[in-house]
């Protein structure tokens, strides 16, 4: 499959699909501007807590300022954003008189700022915009705030739809939280945001990205706009992940992880599988790094998911521009991308302990990811492959 020109993924572009998309080097410095255009008079800038010393917060404060336009940041987000910590921001958002949220940084960052956006103008629980119950419905007096997404890391996608992963903190559980009324109004991908990501949150996120276009595609169903993101952002990843980690300061490969990690995002909207069931609680119970988990449990998920559909393998290995199609020589390449970046082999190596396997499979089952994948499993069957990942992954 032909990957764009260097020359192609530098050039300034907008989007409207699935919502506006501002992509290109550089263009943080439009934030204010920006938000003039939305009218946003005084936005709440929502971090995780790795990131409230990192220079791009103080260039977007400084474009937002050069605006006219006051701000404040709430930066108290874990890794895996907790349910108590979506009320704390809340209170800020309303204490604080503000009339939008700009997310900005991770996928922790992303979650943490569209769950706050869920309930800032409501008194609705935020276990009530659970995926699986009913939608709430918002009062037309009370509508979401403003929402602007700024990704700084090329791995979850999460900048174009409202969809969020909260930790049930009683629950000790990962839950999806959304509602189809929240669209942000701006998603603004800069690579250079990129550029200073250290390698191996570079190589974690990246692999995130690759996992969400393969369970994307895998996930059954008649949906060609999603087949199409998910097939495009896997030829993206798989080309452009490898370079993206050993030469960091490479301007297309960070802009082409950046959009390659966008479609895929967007393509999950189909759904996603048991990499993610299993990985949710994974975190949510150890609070490892989402896309780390992701990578390791990954070729486990795929030799138990890919017999029988070839067709679709087929198609993916062509997408990653491989001559033999088969599902063995898929799945070596997927390990052989996950070798090159350096991830581990097991879920041991970062300390996930092997008792906890029919905890997490038990889990697992429950998440809405496990209701897509292609091939049926009973819970024995996710302890075994929780097992699997956790002793040898490949």
């Amino acid at each position: 499959m032909q990957i764009q020109k260097d020359a192609e993924i530098l050039q300034p572009q907008d989007w409207t699909f699935p919502v506006p998309i501002a992509y290109g080097p550089g263009r943080l410095a439009e934030i204010g501007e920006r938000c003039v255009a939305l009218g946003v008079a005084r936005p709440l800038i929502v971090t995780d807590r790795g990131s409230q010393t990192l220079p791009f917060l103080s260039k977007l404060q400084g474009s937002l300022t050069d605006s006219g336009i006051s701000s404040d940041v709430f930066f108290d987000i874990s890794p895996n954003p907790r349910d108590d910590e979506i009320g704390a921001g809340r209170d800020l958002f309303r204490n604080g008189g503000h009339d939008a949220i700009i997310a900005i940084g991770g996928g922790s960052a992303m979650d943490g700022g569209k769950s706050i956006c869920l309930t800032a103008n409501n008194e609705i629980d935020l276990w009530a915009f659970e995926f699986e119950q009913p939608v709430p419905e918002i009062a037309s007096s009370k509508p979401f705030p403003t929402l602007i997404t700024v990704p700084t890391t090329a791995g979850t996608g999460a900048e174009t739809e409202s969809t969020a992963m909260v930790t049930h903190v009683k629950k000790g559980m990962k839950f999806c939280v959304w509602h189809p009324d929240l669209k942000p109004s701006l998603a603004l991908l800069d690579p250079e945001l990129t550029i200073s990501l250290p390698p191996d949150l570079t190589a974690w996120t990246g692999a995130d990205a690759m996992t969400h276009a393969i369970e994307a595609y895998l996930v059954p169903g008649f949906h060609p706009l999603c087949d199409g993101l998910a097939l495009e952002g896997l030829a993206l990843v798989s080309a452009w992940l490898p370079i993206a980690v050993r030469e960091p300061e490479n301007m297309a490969a960070r802009g082409g992880m950046l959009m390659g990690s966008c479609l895929a995002g967007i393509s999950f909207l189909k759904g996603l599988g048991l990499v993610h069931a299993i990985s949710h609680m994974v975190g949510a119970e150890f609070n490892t790094q989402h896309g780390l988990t992701n990578a390791i449990i990954l070729p486990v998920v795929l030799r138990f998911n890919l017999p029988g559909m070839e067709p679709k393998v087929k198609r993916m290995a062509y997408a990653m521009g491989l001559n033999d199609h088969s599902i063995e020589a898929f799945i070596a390449e997927v390990e052989r991308i996950l070798d090159d970046i350096g991830i581990p082999k097991s879920l041991s190596a970062i300390n996930v302990p092997l008792d906890c396997s029919q905890r997490i499979a038990g889990k697992a089952k429950m998440d809405s990811a496990a209701a897509t994948n292609p091939r049926t499993a009973s819970v024995d069957e996710i302890r075994a492959l929780t097992e699997t990942a956790i002793l040898q992954a490949r």
